[in-house]
């Protein structure tokens, strides 16, 4: 039952062998195109790929396969395999294309980056990091240069011209998150030239099941300076001293919450307050319930690490620091504290988009990744994307042994031990993948104690990442790494030396053994590993070790009575094995809902989203602010223009309009507490170029348009906190959420623009602009980016929205 699911989940998500076949059929067309690419000269590529209408025509898109693989061999030394160039159609085609690992992928994305371009798009290369966005540029920036193109990557380290540079170019290299942080930075632009993001137009994704289903749900944060509640050192001092019967966990480890004894303890030891009365309920007890989330359910050297006097996350999907990323609502101090470290800023929220949300902004996604089958109802599901499985160049004979499966950790650990011995004795290079710093370090100890030493690669050296995996494959290696699935970079046999008789020789040992520590939460994370053995046809093998104390059994089943292993090394046999797939299905299932109901939650704000950038752009790069101002100030814009004569004493049109206690009243009104139309500061001593009172117009029109965007945002995350307590009602928490936030919506427009009268009429304009300081409206002088550790949750439907959107216009 089990594999036929699997193969009816891989099914959904797997495009037709028909349009392999004509992917095939296409690349043996373009090897009678071969003769005339090579009696090309190099500078003729260029204008030779100029002429092909690679979009329509057939026999100009193998002309153009003909033409790429010819440039790939001269400019690279690497003549694309078959298999490439079917992957470059495949993307070509909008599809996420799985290849195996050591199978070219970054040459097949560089191939449909130069047919995209050539189509007329601007193409935008998605990585995971900096360091493979910047590698990949620079490693194809040859064969692009043949076409006459130009790629550029950003990075973390790229200033505001290299940014602009970067995305001038017809292929931008970049991260998920340096990619989305330009996004958010272009909403505190202020003039059209501080923009750097353009608009987007095509993605090809490496590594796409890391981005679009690991990372789709964490959001990103643009933050600015404020005045920030410190956390209060005496709650923390309590909380540490609990007992264990003073608080329970929930079954996730993702909830912690006072137990009536431990509410008892919390009062007396605070000086004998009532936590739930009026003035503690909406204070004292919420930074008691954040202490405790920092104390009893984020763990050193598993969900953070300690380094350089602060506390770094570590990113559970790539294994290493997570250099952006930053808890919220408090729990970043909160471990801090805990860590008798100084306290960082918090700051307020100025912006956010989830990666789902920046993903989905392009109108063209393609994608591709070791293990796209696996990721492929989600793919479908949250993008209407479809995958293709391109075969192998060399076929994989790479051994995968059965699990091994143990009743505790004790008797893993010995077991995984005694096989590590028994391995590295033949000098079979071995790699062992573990989940998190904690237990690559129990390990590596272990290890040592047997005998066997060891390389650890874990978020507290991940510097050293790239020499520490090109010796991976070197004779005796054996390397503990953690979450070696997210790391996105291949394992050579024999080591980093291009050294023919070493790769021989390990090839004769039985290639890279991969050893598993445990399975993932998903099958795709576990093939991620495994597929660090046998590439492009060497041979290998995996195996993994796991335990029913593994997190991924104690979080998804529950059993009535313990399994009892009848072996005296604790081995669990078929049982163990079958125990540990049903565990894995339920958390599979599990991830798929908690995206699903992520997706419903963030779609209504990330449309609310689009109708306030939308407002902001047009605001940003017209006059329209100046001309609302204007129509709904006229007084006070005749004074700035210095045209108030001229208007003593008439009777107009906009006089009558206003004087009409019907539709016109709403014009008159303004915010409370301001004063009425008419009431205006002197005018002043010099009119006001009309260039520089629109810039000022501009201005106060942003401001209090992100002021209220701000405003929402604090709302949202408000409501999020507490929706759950409307299931308690037995109301749809969804629902509710989505009422909230759209009745909040929808006063926004209205009150930025009102607010925006208001400093129109009060604020200082002279020659040299709007002062907003001398009107008490400050922006934050400094603001940072960061990733939020979070899995907020979301749910779906949103088309009450469609009747906001005609407001800003």
């Amino acid at each position: 039952m089990g594999k036929l699911s699997n193969r009816m989940w891989r099914l959904l998500g797997s495009q037709s062998s028909r349009n392999q076949s004509k992917s095939v059929a296409l690349i043996k067309d373009a090897d009678a195109h071969t003769t005339w690419a090579a009696e090309l000269e190099d500078d003729a590529f260029a204008s030779e790929a100029q002429k092909l209408d690679i979009g329509t025509d057939r026999d100009d898109r193998a002309k153009f396969l003909a033409l790429v693989r010819e440039a790939a061999d001269r400019t690279l030394d690497m003549r694309p395999f078959d298999v490439q160039l079917q992957g470059a159609l495949r993307l070509l085609e909008n599809d996420v294309v799985e290849m195996a690992t050591g199978e070219g992928k970054t040459l097949a994305g560089a191939i449909a980056a130069i047919g995209h371009v050539l189509e007329g798009h601007r193409v935008h290369v998605i990585s995971v990091n900096d360091y493979l966005a910047t590698r990949d540029a620079e490693w194809m920036a040859p064969l692009f240069a043949a076409f006459g193109l130009v790629a550029r990557a950003v990075s973390e380290n790229s200033d505001h011209d290299e940014r602009k540079a970067a995305y001038a170019a017809d292929i931008t290299y970049g991260s998920v998150n340096e990619i989305g942080f330009d996004v958010l930075r272009d909403q505190l632009a202020l003039s059209p030239v501080d923009l750097v993001s353009p608009k987007p137009d095509v993605a090809i994704i490496d590594e796409a099941d890391s981005v679009l289903v690991d990372e789709a749900l964490v959001p990103l944060v643009l933050a600015g300076s404020t005045e920030a509640e410190v956390p209060d050192q005496a709650i923390h001092d309590v909380v540490a001293r609990m007992k264990n019967k003073h608080y329970d966990v929930d079954a996730e480890g993702r909830n912690v919450t006072l137990t009536d004894e431990g509410a008892a303890f919390v009062e007396e030891e605070l000086g004998g307050i009532n936590l739930y009365d009026e003035e503690h309920v909406g204070t004292t007890l919420v930074h008691v319930n954040i202490a405790m989330h920092a104390h009893y359910l984020l763990e050193r050297d598993i969900h953070y690490i300690v380094r350089d006097g602060g506390v770094h996350l570590i990113n559970a999907s790539r294994g290493r620091v997570a250099q952006l990323q930053r808890w919220p609502d408090g729990v970043q101090a909160a471990v801090e504290i805990k860590e008798g470290l100084s306290q960082t800023d918090s700051g307020e929220v100025i912006d956010t988009i989830t990666v789902q949300a920046l993903i989905s902004r392009y109108p063209t996604v393609c994608g591709m990744t070791g293990t796209a089958l696996a990721a492929g109802e989600q793919f479908r599901q949250f993008y209407e994307l479809l995958v293709s499985q391109i075969p192998p160049n060399t076929e994989n004979i790479r051994v995968d042994e059965p699990d091994r499966v143990y009743d505790t950790k004790a008797n893993k650990v010995e077991a995984i031990v005694g096989y590590v011995q028994e391995v590295h004795e033949t000098g079979q290079p071995i790699l062992i993948g573990t989940h998190d710093v904690a237990e690559s370090e129990e390990l590596a100890y272990f290890l040592d104690k047997a005998g066997v030493s060891t390389v650890v690669l874990n978020a507290k050296n991940d510097a050293e990442e790239a020499k520490i995996i090109a010796e991976a494959g070197a004779r005796g290696a054996v390397t503990v790494s953690t979450q070696m699935a997210g790391r996105g970079t291949d394992i050579r046999l024999g080591g980093s030396a291009d050294d023919e008789e070493a790769r021989a020789e390990v090839v004769e040992l039985g290639g890279l053994c991969v050893i598993g520590t445990g399975r993932h939460d998903t099958q795709r994370l576990d093939s991620q590993l495994r597929g660090r053995a046998g590439r492009q046809g060497d041979p290998g093998r995996s195996v993994f070790f796991s335990s029913l104390e593994d997190p991924v059994v104690t979080k998804n089943l529950a059993f009535k009575r313990d399994p009892v292993s009848q072996s005296d090394d604790g081995s669990m046999g078929a049982k163990g094995i079958d125990l540990i797939e049903q565990a894995q299905r339920v958390a599979e299932g599990v991830m798929l809902e908690l995206h699903a109901n992520t997706w419903r939650y963030n779609t209504l704000v990330n449309q609310q989203r689009d109708i306030v950038v939308s407002r902001r752009m047009e605001v940003l790069t017209t006059d329209i602010a100046l001309d609302e101002l204007a129509e709904k100030e006229p007084q006070r814009y005749a004074q700035l223009i210095g045209e108030t004569e001229s208007l003593a004493g008439e009777s107009t049109d906009a006089d009558e309009t206003e004087a009409d206690p019907g539709e016109g009243a709403s014009e008159r009104e303004s915010v409370e507490g301001a004063p009425a139309v008419d009431s205006s500061p002197a005018a002043p001593v010099e009119p006001v170029d009309r260039v520089v009172l629109a810039q000022a117009a501009r201005e106060i029109m942003l401001y209090h348009l992100d002021r209220a965007w701000a405003d929402h945002l604090a709302f949202v995350s408000d409501a999020r906190a507490s929706i759950h307590l409307r299931s308690l009602g037995k109301e749809s928490p969804l629902d509710e959420f989505h009422k909230l936030i759209l009745d909040e919506f929808a006063t926004l427009p209205t009150d930025a623009v009102e607010n925006a009268r208001t400093t129109f009429r009060e604020a200082t304009i002279t020659a040299d602009g709007v002062d907003l300081g001398t009107a008490d409206l400050h922006r934050s002088t400094t603001t940072w980016t960061y990733m939020v550790h979070d899995n907020l949750f979301a749910s779906g439907g949103a088309k009450t929205l469609q009747g906001i959107i005609g407001i800003f216009r």
